[in-house]
């Protein structure tokens, strides 16, 4: 990890302060003997470099899909709630009254209310890989679709990460998960720029002006070094390179330079930077995502950071493939419906803004955007007013990527408690994602820690009804 302080900037919760820019785990290509020169050497000679990227958004806790998506207005009172359904722009497809933004944009997505086999855990794993956590465990784990386009693609700009996780850190860590590079290694984990203060949402990025001084694997500073200093401490590296020939075979070692050379690509460019920084962005731009502001209900989880989405376009526009990024804390086991009326709004300017945005710039068949959580809620309100955990079934929500919108796919019971038709798989979304990013998860393979070769998933045929 890298720590950079510097001058003072205003992000997220508009406090000012001692910027800073935590530069954690790289997605970098550059692993198993292919370089990055390798894959821009490649990608040229194709003529062509993929464009294709993904904002991955983890509604962290399990949204009520039946207060959002899936209302049921005509079920007894003791499951249908305190929400009304509105009219989309679509004809034939209602969602909640706190999303008046969706509904005018409707056309441009597809909602999926049928979403099974969800683990019973807080995890946002399943929305990163399409697994388990449990599966090939063994062997490292899964890696998430950030680590495996990274692994795959590469960057397309030598300062600019592969896969960005915007989650601000939690105390219930699964939540703020950015998504694991599973048994790619390290090399390949998502770069955070992390949020200080945990639960504050807050997001700084400044000059450089900081330390030398490497905490235990944790982190790198750097204390009033210029980038003159900075290009002779790189070149004094050089003369290491005797001893990490012995080293080599040390994946935590192989993974430590390659974060090196992320970090330095990093402080010496502005791009990434510069996408976090909002102060570069249209203010009325900024104004229409909006802030997200109180982060009520927040506890454990994440804030309803709206800037994120905002920095997620930003980034995608630098050159980022993958960004991730988690909203708000969803866990409704009480008062289920004031959350819902907290979240559901702030979730509604952002997201609507964002699709607006893509589509606007251009970007929205190029660019895939989903929404989800970890499992749905129970059908039966709690005598707290709430919703308990319910991983029968589950909803998301997707745009873009060149998909079929404008639809709902599948349906569920009266209740809202089981798949009636259409049952979708997590994987059958995951694998619908990979093939919106050009990646042909019908044949590649990885090998993983134990040299084996895996299938990136077990379901590797995207959904006809989003791009057949």
């Amino acid at each position: 990890m890298l720590t950079v302080f510097g001058g003072k900037q205003r992000f997220c919760d508009g406090i000012s302060r001692r910027s800073f820019l935590k530069i954690g785990s790289f997605a970098m290509a550059g692993a198993a003997g292919v370089t990055l020169a390798d894959l821009n050497r490649a990608e040229a000679a194709a003529g062509r470099r993929t464009s294709k990227a993904l904002i991955n958004i983890f509604l962290a806790g399990g949204p009520p899909h039946q207060d959002m998506w899936d209302l049921k207005p005509d079920a007894p009172a003791e499951l249908r709630g305190e929400f009304k359904p509105i009219n989309t722009n679509v004809s034939g497809i209602q969602i909640c009254e706190v999303m008046p933004r969706i509904a005018k944009i409707t056309d441009k997505l597809s909602i999926i209310r049928s979403l099974v086999g969800n683990a019973p855990d807080h995890d946002a794993y399943q929305c990163m890989t399409g697994w388990r956590r449990i599966a090939l465990i063994n062997a490292g784990g899964y890696p998430s679709v950030g680590s495996v386009v990274a692994r795959l693609q590469g960057q397309t700009h030598r300062a600019v990460p592969a896969a960005v996780g915007l989650a601000a850190p939690t105390i219930e860590r699964r939540w703020s998960d950015s998504g694991a590079p599973g048994y790619l290694g390290a090399t390949y984990a998502p770069f955070k720029p992390f949020i200080t203060g945990g639960q504050t949402g807050r997001l700084d990025t400044g000059a450089t002006k900081s330390v030398s001084k490497y905490e235990g694997g944790s982190g790198l500073r750097l204390e009033g070094i210029s980038l003159d200093r900075l290009n002779d401490r790189r070149r004094l590296l050089k003369t290491f390179d005797t001893m990490r020939e012995k080293l080599d075979s040390d994946e935590n070692i192989q993974a430590m330079d390659h974060g090196f050379q992320a970090a330095f690509d990093l402080l010496t460019s502005s791009r990434v930077a510069d996408a976090l920084d909002l102060s570069k962005e249209d203010p009325k731009v900024v104004e229409r995502y909006g802030r997200g502001q109180p982060y009520n209900y927040q506890y454990d989880g994440p804030p309803t950071c709206n800037e994120h989405f905002l920095m997620a376009r930003r980034l995608i526009e630098a050159g980022t493939r993958v960004v991730t990024l988690s909203f708000g804390r969803w866990d409704s086991h009480g008062k289920n419906f004031d959350l819902v009326r907290d979240h559901g709004p702030k979730f509604d300017q952002a997201f609507s803004a964002l699709v607006e945005d893509l589509d606007h710039r251009g970007m929205l068949d190029d660019v895939t955007v989903v929404a989800w959580g970890e499992f749905g809620r129970t059908p039966v309100i709690n005598k707290d007013a709430g919703r308990d955990h319910w991983p029968d079934v589950n909803s998301a929500v997707l745009a873009g990527g060149g998909m079929k919108c404008g639809q709902v796919i599948g349906s569920t019971t009266e209740d809202a408690g089981h798949a009636h038709d259409r049952p979708v798989q997590f994987q059958e979304v995951i694998a619908t994602l990979y093939n919106n990013l050009e990646v042909d998860v019908a044949n590649v393979k990885l090998d993983d820690r134990t040299g084996r070769p895996q299938y990136l998933l077990d379901l590797r045929d995207p959904m006809p009804e989003l791009v057949g």
